[in-house]
């Protein structure tokens, strides 16, 4: 079992020691959770008590080669059972929701192989307030922010290069040049102002550059970029029309109750519909880089899963297996359209972006997009669309004019 200090927080130990303000924290490798030796963590968590609630971080040895965001960090409260609850979720969510992603950059990024259970876990006392990411880019600082939990409205991501405070420009200037490379570094500013230094991320390996229409295009309503310094992009193209994949469902199910006089007792052929259209999801995912999903019908047809949903009520363990099925199918889609970088789709949906996501460093030349249509036009979109033509495997061009009016253009 690997127990050598990751990177997130063998940084924190130098900041710490720098003189930086950084929390209070302690790194837990796998090993104490193996051994059960919780002794440090324990007497950790005594000394914070009155917060009733810390943040677990993940650090695995290996997370250093995976993009910021890959492995997660949870709210827990502040005593053991909470923390091995986290890290067993961290675990658990490297091995279903974030496969995929862990997979993608494993073949395009030559990231190492992993084993999740080598996650360690560091803990910090919950600080409520706001995060703020900050790197340089070029000649100048950036500053990133999110998920503020001082205000009931809440805003969208956002990225400026004047801080809200000042002292925020000057101190990351002063950990960078401490840390003597490049970094993204991560904040969180409490509610009575305080600046805290949470993680820094060596980026300096990373590449950052500096800065055709015709018959088949369609114009739409607009498109949500948290970068605008790009009006044009070309990705491959998945066409995601899952109204079609219930019915296809449907329509299985209405066959074989047509051939079979009596009680159907065999639903291995829809749950294989079902586990081909998983597959190909992730072989898409796996064969593109980088991609664009046009999802002219995602969750929708909610009607339509019910029906499907609910088939075989008269038949419960097929019932209960085919529902099943279809709940998983719906983690297997969500995970699919977390890795895309561009969504086209109606206004209703839209990439629900983390901090990472937002302004991480990987989003400098691939910032995430979602064009959109007015929900009142959809049928008259998707009616459009189709007869341009778009279908999976296409290449997709979008060219965004002055007013931030997107054409999307099939190539």
């Amino acid at each position: 079992m690997n127990t050598s200090l990751p990177e997130k927080a063998r940084v924190l130990k130098r900041l710490r020691e720098g003189g930086f303000n950084v929390p209070d924290f302690i790194f837990v490798p796998a090993s104490d959770f193996v051994s059960e030796n919780f002794s440090e963590l324990e007497a950790f968590l005594k000394n914070h008590r009155e917060s009733f609630k810390v943040i677990a971080r993940s650090a695995h040895p290996q997370e250093e080669f995976f993009k910021g965001g890959t492995f997660d960090s949870l709210e827990t409260y502040a005593d053991l059972a909470g923390i091995q609850y986290a890290r067993n979720r961290m675990i658990a969510f490297a091995k279903t929701t974030k496969k995929l992603s862990i997979q993608r950059q494993q073949k395009f990024h030559k990231a190492p192989d992993i084993n999740a259970e080598d996650m360690g876990v560091i803990v910090m006392p919950f600080i409520f307030g706001s995060s703020v990411m900050a790197k340089m880019l070029w000649d100048h600082w950036e500053f990133g922010y999110c998920r503020d939990r001082l205000h009931k409205i809440q805003s969208e991501p956002y990225i400026t290069r004047t801080p809200h405070d000042r002292k925020l420009l000057e101190i990351s200037q002063e950990i960078q040049d401490y840390l003597q490379f490049q970094c993204e570094i991560e904040f969180i500013i409490s509610e009575d102002g305080q600046i805290y230094v949470v993680q820094a991320k060596d980026i300096s390996i990373i590449e950052i550059l500096e800065k055709k229409k015709d018959m088949r295009s369609i114009v739409l309503d607009g498109v949500r970029r948290i970068r605008k310094r790009r009006n044009y992009r070309e990705r491959p193209l998945y066409v995601m029309d899952n109204k079609n994949f219930y019915l296809s469902i449907i329509n299985k199910y209405e066959d074989m109750t047509l051939d079979h006089a009596c009680r159907i007792d065999d639903i291995s052929s829809i749950i294989d519909m079902i586990n081909r259209y998983e597959e190909e999801l992730e072989e898409f995912a796996l064969r593109h880089q980088r991609f664009c999903i046009l999802g002219l019908s995602i969750h929708d047809p909610e009607e339509l899963f019910q029906i499907a949903n609910h088939y075989l009520d008269e038949i419960p363990d097929l019932q209960q297996k085919l529902s099943q099925a279809l709940h998983n199918n719906l983690y297997k889609i969500d995970t699919f359209l977390s890795e895309a970088d561009t969504l086209i789709a109606k206004d209703k949906f839209r990439v629900n972006l983390c901090g990472h996501d937002a302004y991480g460093i990987g989003t400098v030349r691939n910032p995430i997009w979602t064009v959109y249509w007015a929900t009142h036009k959809h049928e008259s979109v998707v009616k459009e669309l189709r007869r341009i033509g778009f279908k999976t495997g296409d290449s997709v061009g979008i060219d965004v004019d002055n007013n931030s009016r997107p054409t999307v253009i099939r190539l």
